[in-house]
């Protein structure tokens, strides 16, 4: 491994250079998309902030208050303060949560790249495993029972896969909790986090086993019908070492591809998990952003999870180029 970075260091620092040149355009497209739309929507701003509130003032305080909420810009003169502000650090206000904006991401932003983490944590051992114990017996009745099960639970939505669990494990067995990352009314403790945790990130795991899953299989029986895996098993070494040491490196190549380009896939499903868990993170935030025409908020959102996005498939190259000599990323 080491080897291989001294190797790939010069490959390695130009994708990281262009990549890191190319995030501010990202930000500022993603950015300028969400105030577009932010402005084509039928949400009044203002009226979400007053509440029942707004009916009962007249047109001269309602523009006294635009005023002040900054609210009566053009949606270009809103876009244009809001990237000026972003630049020295100040994301705005967020009226939905009365504290700043950066506060906001600052305490939810953890919550959901921990679950999202370790759900794609819980995904990757479990496809390696299965994928290894597949291959002992090309075509046998593991092989076949774990590529149906794939295949089976690839049909199934994930607020669906979500909701079913709750029902199961929650309601009916009454083993997990139902919502949230703590019991109500009390602090969120290493324990507690991994209890209530527990279920949410079983559920985005098993989201993305599937495709995985048939990815890795497909990729170990191609190195399994390898000359390479031949002369490895001509030479008398065990089945387990071949699956492990010649095998597994070979395989891994097309998983981290795979998982490069799933990682926006992996945001949006830990989003519906948290939606229906009730885990403090950035769903409820977003959601709480949209219903309250908050659009300051839903801009840095939008940006936080533009940079996961890119910070994930960065990685994912990175571990691609190293993991096979063979890539070469351009872009």
């Amino acid at each position: 491994m080491i080897r291989r970075l001294r190797e790939r260091r010069a490959d390695l620092a130009r994708v990281t250079v262009r990549r890191a040149l190319a995030a501010p355009i990202v930000v500022l497209a993603v950015t300028l998309a969400a105030f577009v739309m932010a402005d084509a929507s039928p949400l009044d701003p203002l009226a979400a902030h007053l509440g029942d509130g707004y009916e009962r003032l007249t047109e001269a305080e309602r523009s006294a208050a635009a005023v002040a909420l900054g609210v009566d810009r053009p949606w270009w003169q809103a876009w244009a303060q809001w990237i000026a502000g972003l630049a020295i650090g100040d994301a705005g206000y967020s009226p939905t949560y009365r504290q700043p904006v950066l506060d906001v991401l600052t305490e939810r932003l953890p919550w959901t790249v921990g679950l999202s983490t370790v759900g794609l944590g819980i995904a990757l051992v479990v496809v390696v495993l299965s994928g290894l114990v597949a291959a002992a017996r090309p075509y046998g009745a593991i092989d076949r029972a774990l590529a149906g099960a794939a295949v089976t639970l690839s049909s199934i939505p994930t607020f669906a896969l979500a909701l079913g669990s709750v029902a199961v494990f929650s309601v009916v067995l009454g083993w997990l909790p139902v919502s949230g990352a703590a019991p109500p009314g009390q602090a969120a403790t290493v324990g507690g986090v991994v209890r209530y945790g527990m279920l949410p990130a079983l559920v985005l795991a098993a989201g993305q086993v599937p495709w995985m899953l048939l990815a890795f299989r497909r990729a170990v029986l191609d190195a399994e019908a390898s000359p390479a895996v031949a002369e490895s098993r001509a030479r008398g070494l065990s089945g387990w070492t071949v699956l492990t040491r010649h095998v597994a490196p070979v395989a891994c190549a097309p998983l981290i591809a795979l998982l490069g380009s799933r990682v926006p896939e992996v945001m949006v499903g830990s989003l519906v998990v948290e939606t229906v868990f009730a885990w403090p993170g950035v769903a409820a935030a977003t959601v709480d952003a949209a219903l309250g025409a908050d659009f300051a908020l839903l801009a840095a959102v939008t940006v936080a999870a533009s940079l996961t996005v890119l910070v994930g498939t960065w990685l994912a190259d990175c571990l691609l180029m190293v993991a096979d000599p063979r890539v070469r990323i351009d872009a």
